[in-house]
């Protein structure tokens, strides 16, 4: 029996997914939170998305998924994690089709739980050049989920929510005050200090600092040290 309240949020911990799946609440649907456990860095991401679920969702799935054994990323291998600055081009902390991969997963449990909505917290505007984070991945990805399961080609279509697509990260922290949301448990950082804090060097923490600077907010992040920007 179809659900159509029910939707999948890909969750990974960081302040975009939080916000998405705040959103999807918002929006009337039960949140099924998927967390993918894929051979990361560090755990903190993954107890970050822990504690969102536990305010935001009505189901929780961490899968497994070990990426390491393909590498080819910083994230999942040895290389080092950009210090320097966003720059131009695709950087190392890009993970192989890791947002194809997330998505599909995502996709399953929405087949067998009777939903037809995912949720995904991609945005290309302020981002670090990531292809899967594109307008037109999305849309590609739309089409394939419809002709790639039994119940798209029956009829019954899946929807691809992308609501932070055109924000900035000024846009989305304005967005999660607005939510009410306590961004200070959300962590977005590539390369955490051993105490769990942010670096505030790598990409993801200087465009989450920028954010809610440019927003006018008090950042409620942990840093290391002074981020940059």
């Amino acid at each position: 029996m179809i659900s159509p309240r029910k939707a999948v949020v890909l969750l990974s911990g960081g302040l975009d997914s939080m916000v998405t799946a705040a959103i999807a609440r918002e929006q009337g649907f039960a949140v099924l939170a998927l967390t993918l456990d894929y051979g990361q860095r560090h755990s903190v991401e993954l107890e970050a998305a822990t504690r969102i679920a536990a305010r935001l969702a009505d189901e929780h799935v961490v899968l497994a998924l070990d990426l390491t054994q393909f590498g080819g990323s910083a994230l999942t291998g040895d290389l080092a994690v950009p210090k320097s600055g966003v720059g131009e081009g695709i950087p190392v902390t890009y993970v192989p089709a890791r947002n194809t991969v997330f998505l599909s997963l995502a996709l399953a449990w929405a087949e067998a739980a009777g939903s037809r909505d995912l949720f995904i917290g991609v945005n290309a505007l302020d981002y670090s050049g990531y292809p899967d984070c594109r307008p037109e991945f999305i849309e590609a990805f739309k089409r394939l989920a419809n002709v790639a399961t039994k119940a798209g080609v029956e009829g019954a279509a899946f929807r691809l929510h992308a609501p932070l697509q055109n924000m900035t990260k000024a846009d989305i922290a304005r967005e999660s005050e607005r939510l009410g949301l306590d961004a200070g448990i959300s962590h977005s950082c590539y390369d955490p200090a051993p105490d769990g804090s942010h670096c505030g060097l790598c990409d993801a923490c200087r465009l989450r600092a920028k954010g809610f600077a440019e927003a006018g907010l008090v950042d409620p992040t942990r840093y290391a040290g002074q981020p940059a920007q």
